[in-house]
């Protein structure tokens, strides 16, 4: 009995089309540009705000913030997420960006979700407003986790140069993480 095997660039290629699909089908972000845009970037926020009122301090504190007010992500297989949002500085829009991820494995099912990064440090902003493509890994601390919690804010929070809150999960697929998460900025 042969065994398949999956090679690099069949996971690539499979993770390219499911974004693609992904991007095709749209997440209610696309034909008006940037009004749009910056219509959910402030509901996502004022959600978060009310949800979630420890944030409202985070935001204080933090250099700029990566708002994904929609980001649509789904799986058979091969998987992908995309959603469109912007980098708030001082409560105004400076850049909008797209986010990508491809997965592969064990997976099923479909979700929407917001995001939001807080750039804690002005390195860690400069860094990602520099990159031509920023890609969050594993080294993001999360302060609401995908499912709900409150926020935590304690001494490893405080000290993180990136936070991540993931919250307004909707969908039948299980766990919302950013790794392998790509932002790339956009002219909408």
């Amino acid at each position: 009995m042969m065994k398949p095997t999956f090679t690099r660039r069949a996971f690539g290629l499979g993770a390219l089309a499911a974004t693609t699909a992904l991007a095709a089908c749209g997440n209610g972000v696309g034909g008006r540009g940037s009004q749009l845009i910056d219509a959910r970037v402030n509901a996502t926020l004022n959600e978060m705000y009310r949800s979630y009122p420890n944030t409202v301090q985070l935001a204080d504190k933090a250099n700029g913030m990566l708002v994904m007010p929609l980001v649509t992500e789904a799986g058979l297989g091969f998987g992908g997420a995309y959603g469109r949002g912007a980098l708030v500085i001082n409560n105004t829009t400076v850049d909008y960006y797209s986010v990508v991820k491809g997965s592969g494995g064990l997976q099923i099912g479909a979700q929407q979700y917001a995001h939001v990064l807080f750039f804690m440090t002005d390195a860690a902003l400069s860094e990602f407003r520099r990159s031509p493509g920023w890609a969050a890994g594993a080294d993001l601390e999360y302060v609401i986790s995908d499912r709900g919690d409150s926020v935590a804010a304690d001494t490893t929070t405080a000290l993180a140069p990136v936070l991540a809150a993931v919250f307004g999960r909707a969908g039948l697929r299980f766990g919302a993480t950013l790794e392998g998460t790509k932002y790339t900025r956009i002219i909408p």
